[in-house]
């Protein structure tokens, strides 16, 4: 197949994921409801499952704190045209989500004619942990970072003179920009495999740097959380020196087989 060949198979791949994308966005933005209510604005609620397990969880081990008292925040909306923007965007942003696989997938049968086997067989356990990694981020961004950290500036106040009227705007940028970087970030064990494989990374050097590490790590999850209670901070900070570790592995195991290839 020559070039004008190639630009036309990938025209219609992108036709065709543009039609998948709009389509779902045309379907998620006919469940309003659900989708706000059920998923955007649920960890406003007291009754959320976080708050829930975070208080069974305070009871079991006899620490009444531990359960967060959810504040009634006041949401507000200033723009005649915001809420059907909003509306409208978080319909994109969800199709976009959900249709991921299909994407990558179309992606996929675009590049593989050009790919030898072994590059191959890289690839799709690259689009797996790719997958795998990116929605675990938006798990634990979504059940656990996201509400704490709600919660917590939400009802912070200089003084109680001022009110805390919280925009529909600024709420969807915070939710969206917190779930989206969680997504990329927990991508760390998959960028560190392929710095490794190219010898940019080296297993040594990430064990040497492992204090600054969990120093970052938790100074990190004092900003996602900034609350006095030391659990909490420690809740966010364990899943993210997990994942480092997990990348030193993930170096460590590709300078394994370089060494008995």
């Amino acid at each position: 197949m020559n070039f004008w060949g190639h630009l036309e198979v990938l025209r219609w791949v992108l036709i065709r994921c543009a039609v998948v994308v709009l389509g779902l966005a045309v379907a998620v933005f006919c469940f309003k409801d659900f989708v706000f209510e059920g998923i955007i604005l649920a960890p406003c609620d007291a009754d959320f499952v976080t708050y829930r397990a975070m208080c069974r969880l305070g009871d079991m081990l006899g620490m009444a704190g531990l359960c967060p008292q959810i504040g009634e925040i006041e949401m507000i909306n200033i723009n005649l045209s915001s809420q059907l923007m909003t509306h409208l965007s978080v319909s994109i942003y969800l199709a976009a989500v959900v249709a991921m696989p299909y994407l990558i997938t179309e992606a996929w049968f675009f590049v593989k004619p050009a790919l030898y086997s072994k590059e191959r067989r890289v690839a799709r356990v690259a689009v797996v942990a790719f997958f795998f990694q990116f929605f675990l981020g938006l798990a634990l961004a979504y059940y656990l970072i996201f509400p704490l950290t709600y919660n917590f500036l939400g009802n912070y106040q200089v003084s109680e003179r001022v009110v805390n009227q919280i925009s529909l705007s600024s709420y969807i940028s915070t939710f969206v920009g917190l779930l989206l970087t969680m997504g990329l970030v927990f991508e760390m064990p998959i960028v560190a495999y392929f710095f490794a494989r190219i010898g940019v990374l080296k297993s040594s050097l990430l064990a040497k740097y492992r204090k600054i590490a969990v120093v970052l790590t938790l100074v990190l999850a004092a900003f996602i959380t900034p609350s006095t209670d030391v659990f909490t901070m420690c809740l966010v900070a364990l899943p993210l020196y997990l994942l480092y570790e997990f990348s030193r592995w993930v170096v460590k195991r590709v300078e394994r087989k370089g060494a008995e290839s």
